[in-house]
Protein backbone atom coordinates (compact mmCIF):
# COMPACT_ATOMS: atom_id res chain seq x y z
CA UNK A 1 0.00 0.00 0.00
CA UNK A 2 1.27 3.49 -0.86
CA UNK A 3 2.16 5.57 2.21
CA UNK A 4 -0.33 8.31 3.00
CA UNK A 5 2.12 11.13 2.46
CA UNK A 6 2.74 9.95 -1.08
CA UNK A 7 -0.96 10.20 -1.76
CA UNK A 8 -0.80 13.86 -0.73
CA UNK A 9 2.03 14.74 -3.09
CA UNK A 10 -0.15 15.33 -6.18
CA UNK A 11 -2.46 17.62 -4.19
CA UNK A 12 0.49 19.54 -2.77
CA UNK A 13 2.02 19.86 -6.22
CA UNK A 14 -1.27 21.24 -7.53
CA UNK A 15 -1.44 23.79 -4.71
CA UNK A 16 2.12 24.92 -5.37
CA UNK A 17 1.36 25.21 -9.10
CA UNK A 18 -1.73 27.33 -8.45
CA UNK A 19 0.12 29.46 -5.88
CA UNK A 20 2.77 30.18 -8.47
CA UNK A 21 0.02 31.21 -10.90
CA UNK A 22 -1.41 33.62 -8.32
CA UNK A 23 2.07 35.04 -7.73
CA UNK A 24 2.65 35.52 -11.45
CA UNK A 25 -0.69 37.29 -11.93
CA UNK A 26 0.15 40.09 -9.50
CA UNK A 27 3.94 40.26 -9.85
CA UNK A 28 5.64 43.46 -10.99
CA UNK A 29 8.50 42.80 -13.39
CA UNK A 30 11.96 44.36 -13.43
CA UNK A 31 13.62 45.52 -16.61
CA UNK A 32 16.71 47.22 -17.96
CA UNK A 33 16.85 50.94 -17.08
CA UNK A 34 15.90 52.84 -20.22
CA UNK A 35 18.01 55.98 -19.87
CA UNK A 36 16.84 59.21 -21.43
CA UNK A 37 14.29 59.00 -24.22
CA UNK A 38 12.39 61.98 -25.63
CA UNK A 39 9.12 60.38 -26.72
CA UNK A 40 5.74 60.11 -25.03
CA UNK A 41 3.15 57.37 -25.53
CA UNK A 42 -0.41 56.88 -24.37
CA UNK A 43 -0.92 53.39 -22.95
CA UNK A 44 -4.49 52.08 -22.75
CA UNK A 45 -4.94 49.09 -20.45
CA UNK A 46 -7.61 46.38 -20.87
CA UNK A 47 -10.23 48.45 -22.66
CA UNK A 48 -11.75 45.30 -24.06
CA UNK A 49 -15.36 44.21 -24.36
CA UNK A 50 -15.39 41.58 -21.63
CA UNK A 51 -14.29 44.15 -19.03
CA UNK A 52 -15.77 47.38 -20.38
CA UNK A 53 -19.20 45.96 -21.23
CA UNK A 54 -19.49 43.39 -18.44
CA UNK A 55 -17.49 44.95 -15.60
CA UNK A 56 -19.15 46.25 -12.45
CA UNK A 57 -18.43 49.90 -13.11
CA UNK A 58 -20.78 52.76 -12.33
CA UNK A 59 -22.36 53.96 -15.58
CA UNK A 60 -21.72 57.62 -14.81
CA UNK A 61 -18.08 56.84 -14.06
CA UNK A 62 -17.84 54.88 -17.31
CA UNK A 63 -19.25 57.76 -19.31
CA UNK A 64 -16.81 60.21 -17.73
CA UNK A 65 -13.89 57.82 -18.25
CA UNK A 66 -14.84 57.22 -21.88
CA UNK A 67 -14.86 60.94 -22.56
CA UNK A 68 -11.50 61.36 -20.80
CA UNK A 69 -9.97 58.44 -22.73
CA UNK A 70 -11.14 59.77 -26.07
CA UNK A 71 -9.79 63.22 -25.18
CA UNK A 72 -6.44 61.66 -24.24
CA UNK A 73 -6.31 59.80 -27.54
CA UNK A 74 -7.10 62.98 -29.47
CA UNK A 75 -4.38 64.86 -27.59
CA UNK A 76 -1.85 62.09 -28.26
CA UNK A 77 -2.62 62.04 -31.96
CA UNK A 78 -2.44 65.83 -32.16
CA UNK A 79 1.02 65.64 -30.57
CA UNK A 80 2.03 62.80 -32.92
CA UNK A 81 2.48 60.51 -29.91
CA UNK A 82 1.79 56.79 -30.36
CA UNK A 83 -1.30 55.23 -28.81
CA UNK A 84 -0.76 51.69 -27.53
CA UNK A 85 -3.58 49.41 -26.40
CA UNK A 86 -2.89 46.32 -24.32
CA UNK A 87 -5.41 43.47 -24.16
CA UNK A 88 -5.59 40.84 -21.44
CA UNK A 89 -5.56 37.17 -22.46
CA UNK A 90 -4.96 34.58 -19.76
CA UNK A 91 -2.78 32.05 -21.57
CA UNK A 92 -0.37 30.63 -18.97
CA UNK A 93 -1.85 27.24 -17.92
CA UNK A 94 -1.97 28.02 -14.19
CA UNK A 95 -3.43 31.51 -14.68
CA UNK A 96 -6.05 30.16 -17.07
CA UNK A 97 -7.23 27.78 -14.35
CA UNK A 98 -7.30 30.58 -11.78
CA UNK A 99 -9.25 32.82 -14.16
CA UNK A 100 -11.80 30.08 -14.70
CA UNK A 101 -12.11 29.43 -10.96
CA UNK A 102 -12.19 33.03 -9.68
CA UNK A 103 -12.91 35.38 -12.60
CA UNK A 104 -15.75 33.59 -14.38
CA UNK A 105 -13.30 32.72 -17.13
CA UNK A 106 -13.22 36.30 -18.38
CA UNK A 107 -10.46 37.08 -20.89
CA UNK A 108 -9.16 33.53 -21.07
CA UNK A 109 -7.32 33.08 -24.34
CA UNK A 110 -9.71 32.10 -27.12
CA UNK A 111 -12.90 33.20 -25.34
CA UNK A 112 -15.33 35.90 -26.56
CA UNK A 113 -14.88 39.49 -25.48
CA UNK A 114 -11.10 39.83 -25.52
CA UNK A 115 -11.28 42.30 -28.42
CA UNK A 116 -11.08 46.06 -27.85
CA UNK A 117 -14.48 47.43 -26.78
CA UNK A 118 -16.51 49.25 -29.42
CA UNK A 119 -15.97 52.84 -28.13
CA UNK A 120 -12.20 52.42 -28.49
CA UNK A 121 -11.93 50.15 -31.49
CA UNK A 122 -9.42 51.31 -34.09
CA UNK A 123 -7.97 54.12 -31.96
CA UNK A 124 -4.64 52.49 -31.13
CA UNK A 125 -1.60 52.57 -33.38
CA UNK A 126 -0.33 49.37 -31.75
CA UNK A 127 -2.20 46.57 -29.97
CA UNK A 128 -0.35 44.13 -27.72
CA UNK A 129 -1.45 41.16 -25.64
CA UNK A 130 -0.50 40.73 -22.01
CA UNK A 131 -0.67 37.52 -19.99
CA UNK A 132 -0.77 38.90 -16.44
CA UNK A 133 -1.58 42.22 -14.78
CA UNK A 134 1.82 43.74 -15.62
CA UNK A 135 1.82 44.68 -19.31
CA UNK A 136 5.64 44.53 -19.41
CA UNK A 137 5.81 40.83 -18.42
CA UNK A 138 6.32 39.36 -21.89
CA UNK A 139 8.98 41.89 -22.95
CA UNK A 140 7.01 42.89 -26.06
CA UNK A 141 6.04 46.27 -24.63
CA UNK A 142 9.68 46.93 -23.69
CA UNK A 143 10.77 46.31 -27.27
CA UNK A 144 8.02 48.46 -28.77
CA UNK A 145 8.72 51.41 -26.50
CA UNK A 146 12.44 51.14 -27.24
CA UNK A 147 11.73 51.19 -30.97
CA UNK A 148 9.46 54.24 -30.54
CA UNK A 149 12.06 55.97 -28.31
CA UNK A 150 9.48 56.52 -25.55
CA UNK A 151 10.54 57.72 -22.12
CA UNK A 152 7.21 59.06 -20.82
CA UNK A 153 4.13 56.88 -20.43
CA UNK A 154 0.67 58.31 -19.94
CA UNK A 155 -1.52 55.47 -18.65
CA UNK A 156 -5.30 55.02 -18.63
CA UNK A 157 -7.73 52.14 -18.53
CA UNK A 158 -8.83 49.53 -16.05
CA UNK A 159 -8.78 48.26 -13.47
CA UNK A 160 -6.87 50.96 -11.64
CA UNK A 161 -6.12 48.81 -8.59
CA UNK A 162 -4.79 45.86 -10.58
CA UNK A 163 -3.50 45.98 -14.16
CA UNK A 164 -3.10 49.75 -14.35
CA UNK A 165 -1.22 49.86 -11.04
CA UNK A 166 1.05 46.87 -11.79
CA UNK A 167 1.94 48.26 -15.21
CA UNK A 168 2.67 51.71 -13.80
CA UNK A 169 4.97 50.23 -11.14
CA UNK A 170 6.79 48.11 -13.72
CA UNK A 171 7.30 51.23 -15.85
CA UNK A 172 8.76 53.10 -12.86
CA UNK A 173 11.20 50.27 -12.23
CA UNK A 174 12.50 50.71 -15.76
CA UNK A 175 12.99 54.45 -15.38
CA UNK A 176 9.98 55.76 -17.28
CA UNK A 177 8.34 59.03 -16.34
CA UNK A 178 4.83 57.74 -15.57
CA UNK A 179 1.64 59.77 -15.61
CA UNK A 180 -1.71 58.31 -14.58
CA UNK A 181 -4.71 59.96 -16.22
CA UNK A 182 -6.99 59.57 -13.22
CA UNK A 183 -10.22 60.63 -14.97
CA UNK A 184 -9.59 57.99 -17.61
CA UNK A 185 -8.89 55.12 -15.20
CA UNK A 186 -11.70 53.08 -13.66
CA UNK A 187 -11.85 51.01 -10.50
CA UNK A 188 -14.75 48.90 -9.26
CA UNK A 189 -14.08 49.87 -5.64
CA UNK A 190 -13.73 53.56 -4.80
CA UNK A 191 -11.92 52.94 -1.51
CA UNK A 192 -9.41 50.75 -3.32
CA UNK A 193 -9.06 53.41 -6.03
CA UNK A 194 -8.20 56.11 -3.49
CA UNK A 195 -5.70 53.84 -1.76
CA UNK A 196 -4.10 52.85 -5.07
CA UNK A 197 -3.76 56.44 -6.27
CA UNK A 198 -2.08 57.39 -2.99
CA UNK A 199 0.30 54.43 -3.27
CA UNK A 200 1.23 55.18 -6.87
CA UNK A 201 1.78 58.85 -6.09
CA UNK A 202 4.07 57.93 -3.19
CA UNK A 203 6.11 55.73 -5.56
CA UNK A 204 6.60 58.53 -8.09
CA UNK A 205 3.66 58.24 -10.48
CA UNK A 206 2.36 61.66 -11.50
CA UNK A 207 -1.42 61.94 -11.19
CA UNK A 208 -3.08 63.93 -13.94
Amino acid sequence: MMPGYLLLLPALALLVWLADGIRRIGAVSHGTPIGKRPGTALLLIDLQAVFWDEGHYDEAAKAAAQSAILNAVSAAKAADSPVIAVRQEWSIPSTKVIAKLTMQGKAVEGTPGTQIAAPFEGLADHVLIKRVQDAFETGELDRLLERLDVGTLRIAGLDLSYCVARTALAALRRGYHVELITRASLCENQTAADRTRDMLSSKGVHLR
